[in-house]
């Protein structure tokens, strides 16, 4: 004989596993992630909502994503982060080195996801790819490994340059890249200065420099995209190349080579995804892109002015026409 119940009783626990549970059921369950951009980057963002969709997070059902931007001005990021640990969410993505340090001293314990770091070692994010050891884990672009193939390209294209600007921004990876590239030119003969450009603001007065300064070409390394730098450069009639390659595809940037960005933000939500989960950060290997494309869009170089070489366009793994 099932055991009699009053209605009260039932009432009493009924009410007990509602507050316990916010009134909803684990499968109803609604999780707040966090989006912290160094940048600006509707790709990036976008492409993560749609990872995380297909992976059956649906904002307005189960899913909530709070989005903070700095747009190039990294001064504001601390504040960004604090903003989004107030919120108390379940894991907070952070695209960009930047992004990623703010949140790192926003908490300690929220998982935090990189999309993705350049160094993560060197800054101090984790431990290690295999065991990243803290509240930390997520992805590595390797640029630095991309730093001097770059150059290689800079000469194929530009074989008479003498001088190349590379621009930086207050980005704390950019140093040692920017090291790596001076090195890499001058083994290939040709010198190379930093122009630093430290908010997008700067970014006109920094190409009149560089064009004072009788730069060839500008080599820009690897940062959220700042969107008007590439008419910036045509209108200071610079060639100028990039590590980051949406500002080809998107931005109508002259050439890049390196990683496919929007794959950060798709790896990105694999990890959100098992953090949800159960998974710890700490336990979750940090990941790093397997393949690298060079993208040359002929548009640009038409308004340039500037000729590709047969060569570099059979390299290229896509040619924007």
């Amino acid at each position: 004989m099932r055991p009699f119940v009053t209605r009260r009783a039932w009432l009493t626990s009924g009410l007990a596993f509602l507050l316990a549970t916010g009134g909803k059921s684990e499968g109803s369950r609604r999780w707040r992630v966090g989006y912290l951009d160094s940048g600006r980057s509707p790709v990036g963002s976008n492409t993560l909502r749609g990872a995380l969709r297909a992976l059956g997070y649906e904002e307005g059902r189960n899913l909530v994503i709070d989005v903070r931007e700095a747009n190039g001005k990294y001064g504001l990021l601390p504040a960004l982060a604090d903003e989004l640990v107030a919120l108390n969410p379940d894991v907070i993505v952070a695209n960009a080195t930047p992004a990623i340090a703010a949140a790192q001293k926003a908490t300690s314990t929220i998982p935090i996801v990189m999309s993705p770091a350049t160094d993560p070692i060197g800054s101090g994010f984790v431990v290690s790819f295999a065991h990243p050891g803290r509240n930390i884990t997520g992805v590595a672009n390797m640029f630095g490994d991309t730093t001097t193939k770059m150059l290689d390209i800079i000469r194929l294209v530009f074989p008479t340059a003498k001088k190349i600007g590379i621009l930086t921004s207050n980005n704390p990876t950019h140093p040692p890249l920017a090291a790596l590239a001076v090195s890499a030119a001058e083994k290939l003969g040709t010198s190379a200065t930093p122009f630093a450009a430290r908010d997008p603001e700067d970014l006109e007065l920094v190409f009149a420099q560089m064009k004072t300064s009788h730069c060839d070409v500008v080599y820009v390394l690897a940062d959220p995209p700042r969107p008007s730098l590439p008419q910036i450069a045509l209108r200071a009639s610079l060639p100028t190349v990039f590590q980051v390659n949406s500002y080809v595809t998107n931005y109508e940037g002259l050439i890049s080579y390196g990683p496919d960005t929007t794959v950060f933000f798709k790896m990105a939500a694999t990890y959100v995804d098992r953090i949800l989960k159960g998974s710890k950060p700490a336990d979750i290997p940090v990941e790093q892109p397997s393949a690298f494309q060079l993208v040359v869009n002929l548009r640009a170089a038409k308004a340039l002015q500037i000729t590709i070489p047969e060569g570099v366009l059979l390299m290229a793994d896509q040619v924007i026409e």
